[in-house]
């Protein structure tokens, strides 16, 4: 695509936008926003204090920062105390910046990954297209946002056909776009003798069910990420650490990818409705097998995928089966982790996804010329055509 895009990009509220990422869904803001910029778009960021990528941005697109410390009830389903109350008033001074700026003439698109329901009411008063990815199950608040807001509202990617689906129930209708892997951030690697398991941890999650399992296998594992639930971690993770099962808490991407692609398998046992389930892919890439449980868009995921295993939801044996089984192939076939990662690399490339990301926002600035001209043969968020049926098909 050669045309320039003026994007202003809105960051969820709960963390701030840096490495280490507080999760999937973090990664994905960073990473988008580093390949729109490297693509010669200007990206602005709305975000949390703290962030990356706000310098040269105006200052009111500087939200208050996120101060977890010392909260024992920090999770990743709340804010802090009284956090809504300075936010939300800031981020509403952040659209009102965007809409006299659109009007001027200096915006082109609004992409909006916020988990708060304000740009959705805003949606239809800025004065551009907004285009906004659905990372979640259904949040009620969204829904109602969409519904009530005034205007022509946002239009909506979802990261799995699960989770499209999910929300349509809803009345908030979708294409479907992938989220994407970085292939030169996570190479292939060699493998080893332990297991892994990466991510968010809290009960959703259930780390402690992978640690089941690598006892069941009596092999190693490693678990990396962030404590988002210190009771659960404290209760019913720890108890089960031990010399050969370790927590070395948040890497960096580049630490954690080395520890993926020098692992036998990685493990995936999540009990809510993952709506997509990055570090899957994020394992294939590396050439590591995963054994995962089938629930929310890991059994989409799974659909033409080598080297990725699904099990009953919280079956501790069979993962630790399915974990074996992935191993003993690998340790088989010497070209089994080129062709696992190879695999992933076509379906989950995170090159790919932005340049389907660039005709969904270059049709979307072609629909609104339309509007604006009197035209009403335009896609609409309840029959997403063009770019979005392709973004679908993909």
């Amino acid at each position: 695509m050669t045309v320039t895009l003026r994007i202003v990009m809105i960051a969820p509220l709960r963390f701030p936008i840096h490495a280490p990422f507080a999760g999937g869904l973090e990664s994905a803001v960073w990473n988008e926003i580093r390949l729109l910029r490297a693509r010669g778009h200007r990206v602005e960021l709305i975000a949390t204090e703290g962030s990356d990528y706000l310098e040269g941005g105006p200052r009111q697109f500087v939200l208050p920062a996120v101060d977890w410390h010392g909260d024992p009830a920090a999770a990743d389903d709340t804010y802090p105390p009284g956090y809504l109350g300075r936010a939300l008033p800031a981020l509403d001074r952040a659209l009102a910046v965007v809409a006299e700026r659109a009007a001027a003439g200096d915006i082109d698109i609004v992409v909006n990954h916020c988990l708060h329901g304000l740009p959705l009411a805003r949606a239809g008063e800025i004065g551009v297209p907004m285009v906004s990815t659905l990372h979640t199950p259904i949040v009620p608040e969204l829904v109602a946002s969409h519904a009530t807001g005034r205007g022509r509202g946002s239009r909506f990617l979802a990261v799995s056909g699960h989770t499209s689906r999910t929300w349509s129930v809803e009345g908030v209708h979708s294409a479907v776009l992938h989220n994407g892997v970085d292939t030169d951030v996570w190479p292939r690697g060699d493998g080893g003798e332990g297991l892994v398991w990466f991510g968010r941890i809290n009960h959703e999650k259930a780390p402690h069910l992978a640690l089941q399992a690598a006892h069941l296998m009596g092999r190693p594992l490693t678990i990396a990420g962030r404590i988002g639930d210190q009771t659960y971690f404290d209760e019913e993770v720890a108890p089960l650490l031990d010399g050969d099962r370790q927590y070395v808490g948040p890497l960096g991407t580049t630490e954690l990818a080395s520890l993926v692609r020098r692992s036998a398998c990685a493990l995936t046992t999540p009990l809510w409705d993952e709506p997509f389930g990055l570090v899957t892919p994020e394992a294939l890439l590396s050439g590591t097998p995963v054994a995962a449980f089938a629930i929310g868009g890991i059994t989409e995921l799974a659909v033409g995928s080598i080297g990725l295993t699904t099990v009953p939801v919280g079956d501790v044996a069979a993962l630790a089966a399915a974990a074996t089984a992935l191993i003993a192939q690998s340790d088989a076939d010497p070209a089994f982790r080129a062709t696992v990662s190879h695999a992933a690399a076509l379906r989950f490339s995170l090159s790919s996804r932005i340049v389907a990301l660039e005709q969904i926002f270059a049709e979307a600035i072609a629909d609104e010329a339309l509007i604006e001209n009197g035209r009403t043969d335009y896609g609409s968020d309840d029959s997403d055509s063009g770019a979005l049926e392709r973004a679908s098909a993909a």
